[in-house]
């Protein structure tokens, strides 16, 4: 399997969403009539179920309390970080306000400054607590160093959803620096679901269903924002690593009957994107960017990497996106953009009523094919004129 890249050295080849197009199903369905509901399975048996299978990411200029309520109430979930802003400082608009105006010259010393500020304990019951209030779910989000201390706080304020996040995660962390999360424990002793990301291997998603994770990320470094693949070289294309890890998620069923959904997580700003990741496999999507050009997201059209304020070797940077809509117009329209950043929901179901797929799980048996040039083609006037899918 693979090519040869030089002497007694193979590599695979890989794709990523660009690279490849759905075809069309040999009948339709209604886009109004199909079914794009998306369950994580949670604790005795009971499952957290939402209307769109749609996630913000848990990014500091996307996420925030107000953000996670809106979010909450049109159907898709938000995750808030734990190890942001938001707990850390007791006004963290005024804060925002700073990254929002430094120059691109100092704006990653500057957040590097601000995220050493400690993390707050009050924070995070206050802020779950807030997003709790209002009556939606509350999904939240910590590094695995953080995550036995915060976890546990997190579920007795009233989160729904705890998420481990990391640039790489893996069940078999080696450190002589510093204890290890053991991750079986953690999920078994949770009162709530834990989702674990970020992975894009076929052995690493079976290992990590296997400590009794209720989800998994799939991406490491496809966001906007993040700058992993240039600064470490690391990453796989989404649909590859979608499709790799769709296949553990489905060996893993067979063998146990017990189904954990996959995330594809970055790398889709646009509707085409997100439908791509479902059809690879995916059960549901997280979305940074679509959601930063939201009137409501506090980083105001800016949005940055969580990774970006490491002390040492920040892994991401801050990007200008625009704010472009509301989150109402993001997820479900009318569109007033030609990108296909708006209306991401209407491209899902009707992308499904053109493939003949009824639910998610008949979406992910849709024919793909290789089609690098599924953008170009017969696009020479949008690209000249830099509109459409010619927007850059």
């Amino acid at each position: 399997m693979g090519m040869w890249i030089g002497r007694n050295r193979k590599a695979r080849v890989t794709y990523g969403f660009d690279e490849i197009a759905l075809v069309p199903g040999s009948f339709t369905i209604n886009p109004e009539e199909v079914d794009t509901t998306f369950s994580i399975p949670g604790k005795k048996g009971k499952s957290l179920s939402l209307s769109i299978p749609i996630m913000a990411s848990a990014m500091d200029g996307v996420v925030d309390v107000r953000f996670a309520i809106a979010m909450g109430k049109l159907g898709g979930l938000a995750v808030l970080n734990l190890d942001g802003v938001q707990t850390r400082y007791e006004d963290p608009d005024s804060i925002l306000a700073e990254v929002l105006t430094a120059d691109k010259d100092h704006v990653t010393a500057l957040l590097q400054k601000m995220y050493q500020e400690p993390v707050r304990d009050d924070l995070i019951a206050k802020r779950v607590s807030d997003i709790k209030a209002a009556g939606g779910l509350v999904a939240v989000s910590s590094i695995p160093q953080r995550a036995g201390h915060v976890g546990p706080i997190a579920a007795e304020a009233g989160a729904d959803l705890f998420v481990v996040q990391s640039t790489v995660s893996t069940v078999r962390h080696l450190s002589t620096k510093y204890p290890s999360l053991d991750l079986a424990h953690f999920c078994a002793s949770m009162p709530i679901p834990v989702i674990v990301g970020n992975a894009v291997g076929y052995e690493v998603t079976l290992e990590l269903m296997e400590c009794g994770v209720s989800g998994v990320l799939i991406g490491v470094g496809p966001g906007a924002a993040c700058t992993s693949r240039g600064v470490l070289g690391l990453g796989v294309p989404q649909v590859t690593a979608t499709v790799d890890c769709a296949a553990a998620r489905d060996a893993y069923y067979k063998k146990t009957s017990r189904y954990i959904p996959i995330i594809t997580d970055g790398g889709m700003s646009k509707g085409g994107d997100v439908c791509k990741a479902l059809a690879c496999g995916s059960d549901a999507v997280m979305v940074g960017s679509a959601f930063a050009k939201a009137f409501e997201a506090p980083g105001k059209g800016y949005h940055w990497g969580m990774a970006t304020p490491h002390a040492n070797l920040p892994r991401g940077t801050r990007i200008h996106v625009g704010a472009t809509g509301s989150l109402e117009q993001i997820l479900f329209g009318p569109a007033v953009v030609d990108d296909g950043s708006q209306n991401l929901v209407g491209a899902i179901t009707t992308c499904m009523g053109n493939v003949g797929a009824s639910t998610i799980k008949e979406f992910q048996e849709t024919e793909i094919i290789i089609a690098p040039s599924i953008k170009t083609e017969g696009k020479l006037f949008q690209t000249v004129q830099n509109v459409g899918m010619g927007t850059r």
